[in-house]
C-alpha cells in the first residue's frame, strides 16, 4: 500500500439482496487518496456515490474488496474498533447537518472530544466557533439557528478533532446560493488550515471541480477518475 494514502479503496463491490433477487450499487471500485488531497466522487442519483462514502468511513461493510483507512483494513476489524478509529482520525459533514437539538452549538462541538475523555476543549471549540463566524450563536440551539448557521456549526464540530480525513456527503444540498458559497469557501480554507484530505460526495459538478480531483461514478461503476489521468502524464513525462 502506498504509504502516503490516508484512504485506499479496492475492488471494492457493494450488493444488496432482497429474496431472490440483488441489486449491485457499487462493482469494482478502486482508488486511493493521499494525505491533504482534495477529491470530489460525482455521479447522478443512484450512481452509489453515498454508499461509496459510506463503506470508506467504515459505517458499512462492503460484499468485496476492502478499504484501508490509514492503513488498517476496515474489514479486519470489529464495530467497536471502526468507531475509535473514526473518533480519533475522521471528520464528518451531512447535507442535514445532524446536529443535537438539546445541545447549543458549542456543546455540539465539543462532543466528539468529549466523548473521547478529553478536558479543556472549550477553547477549542470557541475558536473554530470564531473561525466560522458564529461566535455570537454559542449558546444558540440548532432550532435558533438558519440551515447555514447550523452547516458552519456541523463543520466546526467535524474539524475539532483535527481529522486525517474529512467526507462530506452533499454538504450544500440544503442551502441556497450564497449560504453554499460561504460553506464551500470554509471547507476548503479549514481542510488546507489542517493538512486534512477532503472526499466530497456532491452531484454538482461545479463543485467538484473545485477540488483537485473527479471520480465519477455511473450505474455503480468508476467511469473517470482524473487522479490516475494525472499520474498517468506523470509517469510519461
Amino acid at each position: 500500500m502506498d504509504q502516503a494514502a490516508v484512504l485506499r479503496v479496492d475492488s471494492l463491490s457493494k450488493t444488496y439482496r432482497s429474496g431472490d433477487r440483488e441489486l449491485t450499487v457499487l462493482d469494482g471500485i478502486s482508488f486511493s487518496v493521499s494525505a491533504g488531497e482534495t477529491c470530489a466522487i460525482l455521479g447522478p442519483s443512484g450512481s452509489g456515490k453515498t454508499t461509496l462514502l459510506g463503506l470508506c468511513a467504515g459505517l458499512d461493510e462492503a460484499s468485496s474488496g476492502e478499504v484501508w483507512l490509514l492503513g488498517t483494513a476496515l474489514g479486519s476489524l470489529d464495530e467497536d474498533t471502526r468507531a475509535a478509529l473514526r473518533s480519533h482520525h475522521i471528520g464528518f459533514v451531512f447535507q442535514n447537518f445532524q446536529l443535537m437539538a438539546s445541545l447549543t452549538s458549542l456543546e455540539n462541538i465539543m462532543v466528539p472530544l468529549e466523548l473521547r475523555g478529553h478536558g479543556a476543549i472549550r477553547d477549542r471549540a470557541v475558536d473554530l466557533l470564531d473561525r466560522v463566524g458564529l461566535r455570537d450563536r454559542m449558546d444558540h440551539y440548532p432550532s435558533q439557528l438558519s440551515g447555514g448557521e447550523q452547516q458552519r456549526v456541523a463543520l466546526a464540530r467535524a474539524f475539532i478533532n483535527e481529522p486525517k480525513i474529512l467526507f462530506a456527503d452533499e454538504p450544500t444540498g440544503n442551502l441556497d446560493g450564497d449560504t453554499s458559497t460561504k460553506v464551500v469557501d470554509l471547507i476548503f480554507s479549514l481542510n488546507e488550515d489542517i493538512g486534512t484530505a477532503l472526499v466530497l460526495v456532491t452531484h454538482d459538478r461545479d463543485l467538484g471541480l473545485k477540488t483537485g480531483r473527479i471520480i465519477q461514478l455511473r450505474n455503480g461503476r468508476l467511469e473517470e477518475d482524473t487522479g490516475q489521468q494525472r499520474t498517468s502524464v506523470d509517469t510519461t513525462a
